[in-house]
């Protein structure tokens, strides 16, 4: 526990909290903490690691450990019957974007190794960590580097945790609570920068280095292999290298299928400012792919104009339904042109996740592993008639049209969970102008999971430690209506996790997780309610822990 809180070196550095404030009531302001997007996988300065010195460090943690000795602690709850309000939900933790360096190494591995213990003691079910595309195939073309996740995965498994493993094909930096920056695979890069095309791009010709465009998915772009067959092929190098460990300690590959491993488009790229919350974003269609499909599917139709471009009228990145004559109330979205382009926009998007899980099966089938996907909680402008936000994103979800449906089902072929965030927003936190509804946008993801008939699990979308954002999760997590989850993977571990009352927040969290969701609260008498580490080892290596864990803080 105290091993973050006192280290002079965090894990993940955080920012300035941050406050979207509803200018008519001062009262709606909610701040959530962000992380600083300063970290670029290098080595930090010897001073700044002796900040604190040793003897303070141990003092600290022989502190803790004396306090938990006097709490009352209480053993492993086990799962309980599998009744739609009853159910076990396990609680996982997402591990820092940088876990492995960029030479391919496990950073920190001693103060991982710890706070892998703490998190074990503390009930919480495993750990989350992305594979990262531009570490492991970094250094060419099928030519893999996975040592630093083996040695985490062996830690995991020593420790008897479990783990979900994000295939990331995706960029890291440049989006909300990026604190590194991993771009694409230098060759990668390099094709990219020969044909531009590659990536995604905007009407004005911006390019997106975050993914490659789903345009080029079955052309042979990537030296001599299709992007669909790069990421089949990386997927098939993790279950070579960890097929000891699919099923029983891999318990789960998340595949990533668009920017922050969502399935979207990069419609609010937050770097160099291009978008800012609550910005409408922009359709991301002009690669000379994208334009050649909306073409042919023009054709198709016998509309020869209609394949020209996107919308001439859907505003820019940080405008409003209402700036906008596609957007607005009565807008073309809602025209015979404006159904045809947002069924192919959406349409290819399914289709491109449709493809990368189709492969993800034929690799991962067998293994015991479970396969996920996830869907970004695109919130904002949820109470308007076109859901302009969700509509550029690639979510054909509007007032008269359910656009979480087809792809749940198009999941549920391919037996996937779907892994939705947000799950820890209240619609009474967000700005009034913003026509926010996470709750509403939740509660229509778990009727479509429902319908769809496959699991839901659920992440928070930002940082948040307080009992109100955990009691928002526990409601969530529960079937009354729509789909329960089936996992929660809370974001993310660091240095503020460990702080004594987000702590002890999080432990609450995991029990009540564990009983169904059935209580938000502790009693008294265990208001701590975690035998943390201590209560599994002998003092002698308490200390002996203590003592190491210093060494590396």
């Amino acid at each position: 526990m105290a091993l973050a809180l006192h280290s002079s070196t965090p894990l993940i550095n955080l920012k300035e909290n941050r406050s979207y404030r509803n200018p008519d009531d001062s009262s709606t302001t909610v701040g959530f903490a962000k992380m600083k997007p300063t970290c670029q996988l290098r080595a930090k300065n010897s001073t700044q690691e002796s900040q604190i010195s040793r003897t303070e460090r141990e003092r600290s943690f022989s502190h803790t450990i004396h306090e938990l000795q006097r709490e009352k602690l209480h053993g492993m709850a086990s799962p309980h019957s599998h009744s739609s309000t009853n159910v076990r939900v396990p609680v996982f933790v997402m591990l820092p974007l940088d876990t492995v360096s960029i030479g391919g190494s496990l950073n920190k591995s001693r103060a991982m190794f710890a706070s892998l213990m703490a998190l074990k003691s503390g009930g919480v079910e495993g750990v989350m960590v992305d594979a990262w595309w531009g570490l492991v195939e970094k250094d060419g073309p099928m030519k893999y580097n996975w040592e630093g996740y083996a040695e985490l995965i062996k830690m995991v498994e020593k420790l008897g945790l479990k783990i979900q493993v994000v295939m990331s094909f995706h960029q890291c930096g440049g989006n909300v609570g990026d604190s590194c920056s991993i771009p694409l695979p230098p060759w990668v890069l390099e094709e990219i920068s020969k044909n531009p095309d590659l990536v995604y791009t905007d009407k004005s010709g911006r390019r997106n280095p975050e993914y490659i465009s789903l345009g080029c998915d079955s052309l042979p772009v990537l030296r001599g292999r299709t992007p669909i067959q790069v990421y089949s092929d990386f997927m098939m190098s993790f279950r070579e290298r960890f097929k000891a460990y699919l099923g029983e300690v891999v318990v789960e590959i998340q595949v990533g299928m668009g920017p922050c491993g969502e399935l979207r488009y990069p419609s609010y790229p937050e770097s160099n400012g291009t978008w800012r919350f609550p910005g409408i974003g922009e359709f991301q269609c002009y690669d000379k792919y994208m334009r050649a499909s909306l073409a042919a599917a023009a054709e198709a139709i016998g509309k020869d104009d209609w394949g020209r471009g996107g919308p001439h009228d859907a505003g820019q990145y940080n405008q409003f339904p209402d700036d906008t004559g596609f957007f607005r109330k009565d807008g073309t979205w809602n025209s015979e042109y404006g159904h045809f382009f947002l069924e192919w926009y959406s349409g290819n998007l399914i289709n491109h996740g449709e493809k990368i899980l189709a492969a993800a099966e034929r690799v991962f089938e067998g293994t015991g592993a479970k396969l996920s996907g996830k869907v970004a909680g695109i919130h904002w402008h949820y109470k308007t008639r076109s859901h302009a936000a969700e509509l550029t994103a690639g979510y054909y979800n509007t007032r008269h049209r359910d656009g979480y449906l087809p792809i749940a089902r198009m999941l549920s072929k391919h037996r996937v969970v779907l892994n939705f965030t947000c799950m820890e927003m209240k619609d009474g936190e967000q700005p009034n102008e913003a026509n926010c509804s996470p709750e509403g946008l939740v509660r229509q993801v778990k009727m479509a999971t429902k319908t769809a008939r496959i699991d839901l699990a659920g992440e928070n979308a930002l940082e948040r430690y307080d009992g109100g954002a955990y009691s928002q999760v526990l409601e969530t997590s529960r079937s009354d209506s729509g789909n329960g989850l089936s996992a929660f993977t809370y974001l993310r571990l660091n240095k503020r996790l460990f702080e004594p009352e987000n702590w002890r927040n999080l432990v609450e969290f995991v029990r009540s997780m564990s009983e169904g969701g059935q209580r938000t609260r502790l009693p008294d008498s265990d208001r701590i309610g975690s035998d943390l580490f201590v209560g599994f080892v002998k003092q002698s290596n308490v200390r002996k822990t203590i003592s190491e864990v210093a060494l590396v803080l």
